[in-house]
């Protein structure tokens, strides 16, 4: 039975699109794309005049949203309350921003934990993963206003170097816009799909796709024969992209002009102002010598050769990772045949120099930069709809995954540039006699030790019969799908006792909470974020409740008694708010605790360090 949805504001009904579409999550800018008559379009706005909607979200009276082009508009006026590069955010923890953190107009929110950084607009606390949600909302009504059809089924890009978190992130982003996402692709593979269309089934061709965006960087090297697109390998940094050339700008003019800097923190209408202007002065200078303009009042100028030279160790180290991955795909530069330019940071003249000169040829830059990445999309949306059966996709997990093992080392199950979907086990056993648990916890990244890698998840299998050290026989198996998420199977041999888990991140939704949201979210959208930000402010405030009655015990004797009764006291009133259902207010408890005992703690390391070197040398 078809489903019929109303579209109040024009009084038409609706009927639900077996269409599946392609969307481009961009740091800077934003895409959804559909196969048109064979053909992958990238739908414009109803003014016809553009496809790229900017990932910017602004928050006007009354908690109104603007997305796109009207709320980059308040940038400048109004940047406490405009939110924007949110992608830069995904999958991450206060820890890993907060060196970056000077650099955004909006506050971020230091909770001292691992979970999800947030953002505070107002007095409303938001995950990168809502306001994500926000801009594929906007890009779900774009496409259905296009088609004057429900859309529900997408597949969304991201950067190849993109960990689990930060997929997992992705994925509940897209549910909670209210689109079933089939696929999430990475995003030099949905180019090269664009591309390699035009290429004879029988000549194999060797391509990179060098992808630098807004925010991220990445570099594939794929091999296309007869419809199959295989990727060799993948390298690349999640936090390296435009947004650091406009950085570069503006680090030099607060050098040159003796330019304030704790001005930036403190006005962020100026923080923005001269942001942007650095993002312009970019853009002149991909076609001319010079720019020159002027911030609040005073002269400002940067040559070609001076961004050049600003510029020159961040396109270094795009191109170690193109060497990173023509290593691993045990190739040279000569064997590549074309090399395809994606993101719009690819049309920096330095940038395209560069690629060249280390391949040893011209690029390719022939289809839109901007664009590309989402016609991928759709054509990706189009094979998973069974409209193109000549084609396949074998995609590649960037990172290694494993377990951790005695003295904290990192065991590799699925190694980096292994194909997905993908599984693969390995066997160890029990380091104490009578062991009747054993605690698997699943790390990712490239480093020995686990303490160096990001950690996904942890699980106990438990009631193994008691033996032995080293007598049973425990198999750990991973599976990876297709969006490189990942199972855990754990399973004792001789007893077959098994668990199994599939690997959810601090940084996600659970599957629980996510139906619970969506379900609500249909009778009444408010309550159903209510819900979820109340679940997650209780939980991280319990963790922040036992850190400071720890912190309490431990200092007890270096702080004040007035210091002690202010910690006391501000935990108790976080301990109230608990109670309640006003995820806002526990959020501002947890902040106002945080402020407060974040000086206390430096000045406690600080002479606990003293304490423990008095009367030694060094």
């Amino acid at each position: 039975m078809a489903k019929i949805s109303i579209n109040l504001k024009e009084g038409k009904t609706l009927k639900e699109s077996d269409l599946i579409i392609g969307i481009d999550l961009g740091t800077t800018n934003s895409l959804v794309a559909y196969i048109k008559e064979g053909n992958p379009i990238a739908v414009k706005g109803t003014d016809g005049k553009n496809t790229l909607v900017p990932s910017v979200i602004h928050f006007g009276k009354d908690e109104q949203l603007i997305i796109g082009d009207a709320a980059k508009e308040k940038l400048i006026t109004q940047p406490q309350n405009t939110i924007y590069s949110v992608k830069r955010l995904m999958g991450k923890s206060y820890g890993d921003l907060k060196n970056q953190e000077h650099y955004f107009g909006y506050k971020i929110i230091d909770e001292d934990t691992d979970s999800l950084v947030k953002i505070r607009v107002r007095d409303k606390y938001y995950t990168p993963i809502e306001l994500s949600a926000e801009i594929l909302k906007a890009l779900k009504v774009r496409i259905e206003e296009e088609l004057n059809q429900i859309v529900s089924k997408a597949v969304i890009t991201v950067p190849a170097y993109f960990n689990d978190a930060q997929r997992q992130a992705t994925r509940d982003a897209g549910k909670l816009a209210g689109l079933d996402v089939l696929r999430i692709v990475n995003e030099p593979t949905a180019a090269s799909l664009a591309y390699g269309l035009n290429i004879e089934k029988n000549d194999a061709q060797t391509i990179a796709v060098y992808d630098l965006g807004g925010g991220t960087f990445d570099i594939s090297i794929l091999e296309i024969q007869d419809g199959i697109f295989e990727v060799l390998s993948t390298n690349g940094d999640t936090f390296l992209g435009g947004d650091d050339f406009d950085r570069a700008i503006m680090d030099i003019w607060i050098k040159q002009y003796n330019i304030d800097s704790s001005q930036m923190s403190k006005n962020k209408e100026f923080s923005q102002e001269i942001r942007l202007l650095a993002e312009e002065a970019k853009k002149v200078l991909g076609h001319s010598e010079t720019f020159e303009s002027t911030l609040n009042g005073l002269s400002v100028k940067i040559t070609l050769k001076e961004f050049n030279d600003l510029i020159a160790p961040l396109v270094d180290k795009t191109l170690e990772s193109c060497k990173n991955a023509l290593k691993d795909a045990k190739l040279k530069p000569e064997n590549i045949d074309h090399i395809i330019m994606v993101g719009g940071s690819t049309r920096v003249p330095l940038v395209k120099k560069s690629v060249s000169k280390l391949f040893e040829k011209e690029v390719f830059d022939g289809l839109n930069p901007d664009e590309v990445v989402a016609l991928g999309a759709a054509i990706q949306a189009d094979i998973l709809a069974g409209n193109q059966k000549d084609i396949l996709l074998l995609d590649v997990t960037p990172l290694s995954l494993g377990i951790e093992t005695v003295g904290g080392l990192m065991d590799t199950i699925i190694p980096r540039n292994s194909k997905v979907p993908s599984r693969a086990g390995r066997q160890y056993t029990t380091s104490v006699d009578g062991q009747k648990n054993l605690k698997i916890a699943v790390f990712q990244g490239e480093r020995d030790l686990v303490e160096n890698n990001r950690k996904l998840g942890e699980f106990i299998l438990r009631d193994i019969p008691p033996m032995p050290a080293g007598l049973p026989k425990i198999e750990i198996h991973f599976i990876l799908n297709a969006d490189g998420i990942l199972k855990v199977r754990a399973k004792e041999l001789r007893s077959n006792v098994e668990t199994s888990v599939e690997i959810k991140s601090t940084y996600g939704i659970s599957e629980e909470d996510m139906a619970r949201m969506l379900l609500e979210s249909i009778q009444n959208a408010e309550e159903d974020m209510k819900i979820r930000g109340l679940l997650e402010a209780r939980n991280e405030a319990d963790n922040i409740i036992l850190s400071s009655d720890k912190f309490l015990k431990q200092n007890d004797h270096i702080l004040s008694e007035e210091e002690k009764t202010t910690i006391i006291s501000l935990t108790n009133t976080l301990k109230d708010s608990v109670k309640g259902k006003d995820k806002d207010l526990i959020n501002k408890r947890m902040e106002e605790l945080n402020e407060y005992t974040s000086p206390l703690a430096h000045r406690a390391l600080d002479i606990n360090i003293k304490e423990a070197m008095t009367g030694k040398k060094i």
